[in-house]
């Protein structure tokens, strides 16, 4: 069963090795191109993610950095992986061939100038996370103990996003930047969130937040990260599922994803330790939801949401 997997971090790993390491194989990548084949991922979103420790001055040319990577070893020595641009794009893929999007989680590289933001779509972004867990120019995070909503800064992106048709990714927003973002949001999406009541961190959304996505027509992707899914550093697919399962009783079996968020976690789900284990999910699936249903969580509920289409709330 195709996959769409909205999260991933490879693009930093692949930075961070300045060309050292293959996508198309290096064992220390869980989405290399021989794991999403093996696990049938369809689309991988690729995020641009910069640590908060880099120089302001500095963080735009590592978001290039970045950017140059997934041009170069992902697509420049892969010509099965194929660049998706336009929305359009996911129904072109032909058999045999991975879409690679770009992702920005956080906009902290683009400082206060609108125009960075626009070469980054130019680039391929397609969908745009205000923060990371700390607080910009742009919103706090959700792990910023101010948690004050979107600066009128924050609230011209998503306007940006809005007209460009990118998603706004409210994955690592504090509440009240969520509820910022929903006010004004016409492309929302949760790229790798789970369920707060089953798990409480900051980084889940509360059960009026998803009730809130889900009125919106926005998705909410799962996130395969131990401590997001019971607090610990261990966790089954099991445990993962009870998140879908909830989100479901929210209203949701139509906007609920998949964003694994491999790369960049430390900690795994025992039997989905890399990209090349998603199978395992979808058949422990199959166990609980007719193969309709998964077959929307693993990837046409954001096929059906995606911009550019008549919305499905």
């Amino acid at each position: 069963m195709n996959i769409i997997d909205l999260h991933c971090d490879a693009l930093m790993k692949l930075a961070d090795a300045k060309g050292a390491l293959s996508f198309s194989n290096a064992p220390e990548l869980e989405t290399n191109k021989a794991r999403l084949q093996q696990g049938n991922v369809k689309t991988q979103c690729f995020a641009i993610f910069l640590e908060p420790d880099i120089p302001s001055d500095q963080k735009f040319q590592a978001a290039l950095e970045q950017v140059h990577y997934f041009y170069q070893e992902v697509l420049g020595k892969n010509p099965d992986m194929v660049h998706i641009k336009e929305w359009a794009d996911f129904d072109a893929l032909k058999i045999g061939q991975i879409g690679a999007m770009l992702t920005l989680e956080g906009v902290d590289a683009i400082g206060n100038d609108l125009m960075k933001l626009e070469t980054l779509y130019r680039l391929g972004v397609r969908s745009v996370g205000l923060t990371w867990n700390n607080a910009n120019l742009a919103a706090d995070g959700a792990g910023e103990p101010r948690g004050a909503g979107l600066t009128l800064f924050g609230k011209e992106i998503v306007q940006l996003n809005n007209r460009n048709q990118v998603l706004t990714d409210v994955s690592h927003l504090c509440e009240k930047a969520f509820w910022d973002v929903m006010e004004i949001a016409e492309f929302p999406i949760a790229s790798h969130s789970n369920a707060k009541a089953l798990c409480n961190h900051p980084r889940n959304l509360t059960d009026e937040q998803a009730k809130a996505m889900f009125d919106k027509g926005g998705l909410i992707h799962v996130v395969y990260n131990p401590p997001f899914i019971n607090e610990s550093d261990k966790a089954t697919i099991h445990d993962l599922i009870k998140h879908i399962d909830h989100f479901c009783s929210l209203g949701g079996v139509k906007q609920i994803g998949l964003g694994s968020d491999f790369d960049g976690i430390s900690q795994f789900v025992m039997g989905l330790e890399n990209a090349g284990k998603s199978q395992t999910l979808i058949n422990e699936l199959l166990k609980y939801y007719s193969e309709e249903e998964v077959r929307g969580f693993a990837s046409q509920n954001f096929l059906d949401h995606r911009p550019g289409l008549q919305r499905k709330g």
